[in-house]
């Protein structure tokens, strides 16, 4: 079992930036397949980012490609979720994932059934 926990969110301007991080414990995970995830009140969690351990492979959704990027240290067994030109539209709680039976990012990574372990989120709000 792999226990993780997020931290980094805040409020922050439209046009600002944060970093989110996800600090893993517990199993060993130099094999797993992190992501991202987002979710509002009212709506499904949504795929937001992913990343392969090993390798670094990454994959995003469009709408926040080319603003986000998201990275891994294995060193401090973190995951790291940056965030750019933050929009309005990109305010939610934000979930760190684990997905223990894949190695590589795969089309299934983005679907929040592939992963087994979660993290209790933290919040993300952009006002405009």
């Amino acid at each position: 079992q792999v226990q993780l926990v997020e931290s980094g969110g805040g409020l922050v301007q439209a046009g600002g930036s944060l970093r989110l991080s996800c600090a893993a414990s517990g199993r060993t995970f130099s094999s797993y397949v992190m992501g991202w995830f987002r979710q509002v009140p009212g709506k499904e969690r949504e795929f937001v980012a992913t990343i392969s351990w090993i390798g670094g492979s990454t994959y995003y959704a469009d709408s926040v490609r080319g603003r986000f990027t998201i990275s891994r240290d294995s060193a401090k067994n973190t995951v790291y979720l940056q965030m750019n030109s933050l929009k309005p539209e990109d305010t939610a709680v934000y979930y760190c994932a684990a997905d223990t039976s894949r190695i590589s990012v795969s089309p299934n990574s983005r679907w929040l059934g592939s992963y087994n372990s979660w993290g209790q989120g933290t919040q993300v709000t952009v006002s405009s």
